[in-house]
């Protein structure tokens, strides 16, 4: 049994299964180590560490299909890849679900927005025409070599026009093929509790720390009936704080060691990076 059907199966289950997002592969191994149990590759978070600019379509299809073959590189698990609006018309999505299979993506997303698309929680935002995002579902599915690789459609309409007009484009987004629907910052907790009771397919919520959407426990939203709990930059927020509290205390003081606990000792570090079985490997193929 593939990884892929693993997850939908898991999706299926409507358990509002945790998935927490990477920008790198080291957050990746963190993410597995700790015990969940699929990754979301985050455009936003791509865009905040390897550029360090605001999410605001800076990354192309390259720069996406490159860190989902470094991710998948460190990890089996199912990987959610954010594939911004698919860079581009109907035919280009079909370029940009056909790269990012090749380079193992569980699932990949794609969005209505217009061209620069902006991160779901900014205002400003605009939408394409829901016919036209209806042909993008419909080429990503038909470009996929396999069924096992998901689809999935989000909608930034509810910001645009309105929450109905969100559900109404994503009942029309499960009609062209879509496996999921993810639709973007509901401002409610009415809205939130609507969706899953609104669609035949697996729904995805996206849970930003300081968005619009009203934050709920894994429990409840099981129970209102997600199979996704999208946090996709906790991670990378966790990591920012962590950044300022660590050089802070250096450069406040001048020094730093192992015992000011406020940051990862250095064999943790290695056990994370496996240096252990790459040293194995040198021991292995040692020409003596």
């Amino acid at each position: 049994m593939t990884q892929s059907i693993t997850f939908k199966q898991k999706l299926q289950q409507r358990r509002a299964l945790i998935v927490p997002g990477a920008a790198n592969p080291l957050a990746a191994r963190v993410i597995a180590d700790l015990g969940f149990e699929a990754i979301y590759l985050t455009g936003a978070g791509v865009t905040n560490m390897s550029l360090g600019l605001p999410d605001l379509s800076f990354v192309d299809l390259t720069q996406i299909v490159q860190h989902t073959m470094a991710i998948r590189n460190v990890t089996d698990l199912p990987l959610v890849v954010d594939a911004d609006t698919g860079f581009g018309n109907a035919v280009n999505v079909a370029h940009t679900i056909r790269m990012l299979e090749r380079a193992g993506a569980s699932a990949v997303q794609i969005e209505d927005q217009v061209m620069p698309k902006r991160c779901g929680h900014f205002t400003g935002k605009e939408v394409v025409p829901s016919q036209e995002m209806a042909a993008k579902v419909r080429a990503a599915v038909d470009a996929r070599r396999s069924d096992e690789l998901l689809i999935i459609a989000r909608t930034d309409a509810r910001a645009v026009e309105g929450f109905q007009a969100a559900l109404d484009r994503a009942a029309l987004y499960v009609e062209s093929g879509a496996d999921v629907i993810f639709l973007e910052a509901p401002e409610s907790e009415e809205e939130v509790r609507r969706i899953p009771a609104s669609l035949p397919v697996p729904q995805l919520i996206n849970l930003v720390v300081g968005g619009r959407t009203p934050i709920f426990g894994q429990g409840e939203l099981a129970e209102m009936g997600f199979a996704m709990a999208l946090y996709a930059n906790v991670a990378l927020q966790g990591a920012v704080l962590g950044m300022q509290n660590a050089l802070g205390a250096l450069s406040r003081d001048g020094r730093m060691d192992e015992e000011s606990a406020i940051v990862a000792s250095f064999a943790e570090r290695q056990r994370l990076v496996q240096k252990g079985y790459y040293d194995e490997l040198e021991r292995r193929y040692a020409v003596t």
